[in-house]
């Protein structure tokens, strides 16, 4: 399965029987077969209408339309999965403390343990760094050392906060100094590694969406990120151990030059990255995002999989 990316101005998508048709001027200008999609991404002045979202959700094919210069996503999801009975274990689940401590702590191991050892491959990599990246790299480890002894999610958050400063603060090290990158900052991001940080991570949430979704999950409900209005808690839940992953990904186009600081541009919305940097990053995302995919899709078959084999959790103490 893979993914569509439409980025310009003025062109409209049509179904016509088993095919996405772009339409530019009055002409067509390209063909899509429907068959291979599962999950297309929308920007700029695209028009579509009613029928084929009808026929992409027919063929269970996720619309993400990124909006605003920001890109701020809005999803359109396929047919949901039928189990409701599921999402009902999944609610009684959230209210078991026990198991929501539990899977926390998986999470943010999973999460340091990726931080680690991308620490540990620039250390390797790159012996200018390697003093204050081995300073990370202990830090990291006395701090996944203690995961298991924390009682509680509240103080589980404050040693993954404390793991994230370090983390960031060893990979401004290693950052070239033209692209201005302090550490991690968003809403909206000041400097070209955050912004394609940002926008990597906007996406990698976006498809645990669909994922939860389409496994009969709600997104919403979440185990270790706790209720907020608006927010997809069980998504940011499962991308969480994807994030290292998705940095690694970040570093790698400005170290192979796919992206540079000219492809941005700072404006009072924060930092920007052009059109022409978008579509080398979105080719670039692609080849990336099937295994970026399988692991989202393990970690949701993961949870399915305790919400069905425990469907009475929460209920415990009332019985």
């Amino acid at each position: 399965m893979t993914s569509l990316y439409v980025d310009r101005r003025n062109v409209e998508l049509k179904a016509d029987g088993e095919a996405l048709v772009f339409i530019e001027n009055g002409e067509r200008v390209g063909t899509v077969p429907l068959q291979p999609l599962s999950r297309v991404f929308l920007r700029g002045d695209v028009k579509l209408c009613a029928s084929l979202l009808g026929k992409l959700g027919e063929h269970d094919i996720g619309v993400v339309i990124l909006s605003g210069r920001k890109g701020n996503p809005s999803l359109l999801l396929g047919r949901p999965h039928n189990d409701a009975a599921r999402r009902i274990a999944q609610y009684r689940l959230s209210l078991d403390a026990d198991y929501c401590l539990k899977f926390s702590r998986a999470i943010v191991a999973a999460k340091l343990s990726g931080q680690l050892d991308l620490i540990r491959e620039r250390r390797d990599s790159d012996p200018m760094h390697r003093y204050a990246l081995s300073v990370c790299e202990r830090r990291i480890s006395g701090m996944l050392a203690q995961i298991d002894s924390q009682d509680s999610i509240a103080t589980l958050r404050g040693l993954e906060g404390a793991c994230a400063a370090a983390y960031f603060e060893a990979l401004a090290e290693i950052v070239p100094a033209s692209l201005n990158f302090h550490g991690r900052n968003r809403q909206p991001p000041r400097d070209p590694l955050n912004a394609v940080l940002s926008l990597t991570y906007t996406l990698l949430h976006a498809e645990a969406t669909l994922a939860l979704y389409g496994a009969g999950l709600d997104p919403f409900v979440g185990f270790y990120h706790s209720l907020d209005f608006g927010r997809e808690s069980l998504a940011c839940d499962v991308m969480e151990a994807l994030r290292p992953q998705a940095d690694r990904f970040a570093l790698t186009l400005f170290r192979q030059a796919t992206l540079s600081g000219d492809d941005f541009t700072n404006t009072q919305t924060g930092c920007l990255l052009g059109k022409a940097g978008r579509s080398r990053y979105y080719a670039a995302y692609e080849t990336r995002a099937e295994h970026f995919r399988r692991e989202l899709e393990q970690a949701v078959r993961d949870i399915a999989h305790a919400v069905s084999a425990d469907p009475q959790a929460g209920c415990r103490e009332e019985s």
